[in-house]
């Protein structure tokens, strides 16, 4: 079971990274089907690298370019797969009027104007909410937030796995092996590895963050069901991308001032103990 699992983690790290993989996992469409309660996990790793660039360039450069180097740490780490999903889908809900010219648009490998400018104020937006979060002491508290990014949009990214059926009906695109219904258990895995970095950040940020997060994985599920029918590969990259930007952005409608406050996981104690 522990090595069955492994390969669900590995198939999955594989998937959605560029980085390496040990060559005993193999490669099957069984473990593609299973892997998708491992995407919160690689959400993690995927973060830390990004904090742990961001960290290692501050003590070089100023904040705005080790903001930058994080990002391109990112970007390259994933091959800017879920960017990629976000232009996609950009562009063809932005050109397309049936769900037959969206999906054609969304499944041509050309950018148009719709997808660049998107892909565009997405970067810079993430650019300026992690300049404005990496100012704000201590430095672990930074890479907490980094890591929550990515793992908690991951999940939400999952969630729609779990809640909408498959739009396309051909077998070219790449990521059908994903395209089942998650199990309750799966997505309970899931849940585990995208929320858990949230019980170490301060409970009054994390709480408005996972209601904007919420909010906007809500907002794109009923857009992509009565766009499309469903959801595509492409439109998990949107949900995680804009799921990340919602997540920083609440973090940052709480002030500097409050961020020292308790952790999520000090308050949920706390709260115990006076029920208790």
């Amino acid at each position: 079971m522990i090595r069955r699992e492994a390969e669900y983690f590995f198939a999955a790290l594989r998937f959605f990274t560029r980085l390496p993989v040990p060559g005993w996992v193999g490669h099957s469409a069984a473990q593609l089907n299973h892997a998708a309660r491992y995407f919160p996990a690689i959400g993690i790793i995927i973060g830390a690298i990004g904090a742990a660039t961001t960290l290692a360039a501050l003590q070089l450069w100023p904040p705005v370019i080790a903001v930058l180097a994080g990002m391109a740490a990112t970007l390259l780490a994933t091959g800017a797969f879920h960017e990629d999903g976000l232009a996609d889908s950009i562009d063809g809900c932005g050109g397309g009027w049936t769900r037959e010219q969206v999906l054609a648009i969304m499944k041509d490998s050309r950018i148009g104007s719709y997808g660049a400018i998107g892909i565009g104020m997405a970067l810079l937006t993430k650019f300026e909410a992690l300049t404005a979060l990496v100012a704000v002491p201590p430095a672990p508290t930074f890479v907490v937030m980094l890591i929550a990014g990515h793992s908690v949009s991951r999940f939400a990214s999952t969630t729609l796995i779990y809640a909408l059926d498959y739009a396309r009906e051909d077998d070219s695109a790449k990521s059908k092996p994903l395209a089942t219904r998650l199990g309750k258990g799966e997505l309970a895995v899931a849940a585990l590895f995208g929320l858990a970095p949230c019980l170490l950040l301060p409970a009054a940020q994390v709480a408005i963050a996972l209601a904007l997060v919420a909010g906007v994985t809500l907002f794109a599920a009923r857009y992509f069901v009565r766009r499309l029918g469903g959801y595509t590969g492409d439109c998990l990259g949107a949900t995680q991308q804009l799921a990340e930007l919602a997540f920083y952005l609440g973090l940052l409608c709480v002030g500097p001032s409050q961020a020292q406050h308790a952790p999520l996981w000090g308050a949920a104690s706390a709260f115990a103990s006076v029920g208790g």
